[in-house]
């Protein structure tokens, strides 16, 4: 089964840190954050990953050549300029395209959560499957009754978005977005018709054709979940994951 790993940002939030290393190599319990998401991927039945590089891409790609993984891992390589999430995928094309599904996972995500509960949630003609959580932020996806996705809101700001027009949040369930997708190989079909830009974020993406496509969400039951994007995340993700 194939998966793509991003692991091409910036890291800002861990600076000092990725300073001078990629966030992918950022160690935990001394190992990096990308050891730790192929390990749970190939566990899992994954064993053929895309890696998409940027920052420090020689450092990931020599990491990635000292690992005795079992499976196939290919470098999409982005060095030239930051595409984002959903350009990262549609960059990614020739190494996802014909698997029929393929899950995508941000490298700073550690989680308890089962892939394969995952990919039984996909319901026939899903574009996407996306993990969610009732995690306290800012920002939340907004779904229907039935867990299609409607939009987005911005808590803070009071913004909302949804290609239904003007829609009230509190109508909807309001859930977190947890850096984990399982999508369908349509989507570049998808991207093709509604011709998207070299660089876009994925969840833009995904709200902006909620009403055309159908988009789910997955709520997985005990599910723990820690996102490595601050420094003080880091200095409990060792525990965190003692406790998965």
């Amino acid at each position: 089964m194939k998966a793509m790993i991003f692991a091409a940002g910036l890291g800002t939030r861990l600076r000092p840190l990725t300073d001078t290393l990629p966030k992918a190599l950022v160690p935990v319990g001394g190992t990096p954050l990308l050891g730790h998401v192929l390990q749970k991927l190939y566990a899992s039945g994954y064993d053929d990953v895309v890696v998409n590089v940027h920052h420090f891409a020689d450092d990931i790609i020599a990491y990635i050549n000292s690992l005795d993984f079992p499976g196939k891992i290919s470098i999409s390589e982005e060095r030239d300029f930051l595409r984002e999430t959903g350009g990262g995928i549609r960059h990614a094309r020739p190494l996802l395209q014909g698997a029929g599904n393929f899950l995508v996972h941000n490298v700073d995500i550690l989680s308890n959560v089962d892939f394969g509960w995952l990919r039984s949630c996909a319901r026939p003609g899903a574009l996407s499957t996306i993990l969610v959580s009732e995690r306290k932020t800012q920002r939340y996806l907004l779904f229907d009754e039935s867990m299609r996705l409607a939009g987005w809101t911005n808590l803070a700001t009071g913004q909302v978005k949804s290609p239904h027009g003007t829609i009230d949040p509190k109508q909807y369930k309001m859930l977190a977005f947890a850096g984990i997708h399982y999508m369908s190989d349509d989507i570049f079909r998808v991207f093709d018709n509604e011709k998207v830009d070299d660089r876009f974020p994925i969840i833009d993406f995904y709200v902006s054709v909620c009403d055309k496509y159908p988009i789910y969400g997955a709520q997985a039951p005990g599910l723990k979940i820690l996102d490595i994007g601050k420094i003080e995340t880091l200095s409990t993700a060792e525990a965190f994951l003692r406790s998965l």
